[in-house]
């Protein structure tokens, strides 16, 4: 199993409509608006590192209104 968090910069005034396409994604078990430098945080959890990384590139980037996507990835301890 591989855990993201993925920090996402939106367009002015696509926040909502990001976040409802964001929302619709089946890996991403939560997300949440936020203030600051990023717009949003999503947290997927997925089978390994090569379906995270198809989650970013090919569904959340491909999103119309994202400009910018950061991936923090989790650790076991």
């Amino acid at each position: 199993m591989a855990l993201g968090f993925v920090l996402i910069k939106v367009s002015p005034r696509k926040e909502r409509e990001v976040y409802e396409k964001i929302a619709q994604i089946e890996e991403v078990e939560e997300l949440y608006p936020l203030f600051g430098e990023y717009d949003l945080i999503a947290k997927i959890v997925v089978r390994d590192f090569e379906h995270l990384s198809d989650v970013v590139v090919k569904k959340i980037r491909a999103i119309d209104g994202v400009l910018e996507t950061k991936t923090l990835t989790g650790a076991k301890f």
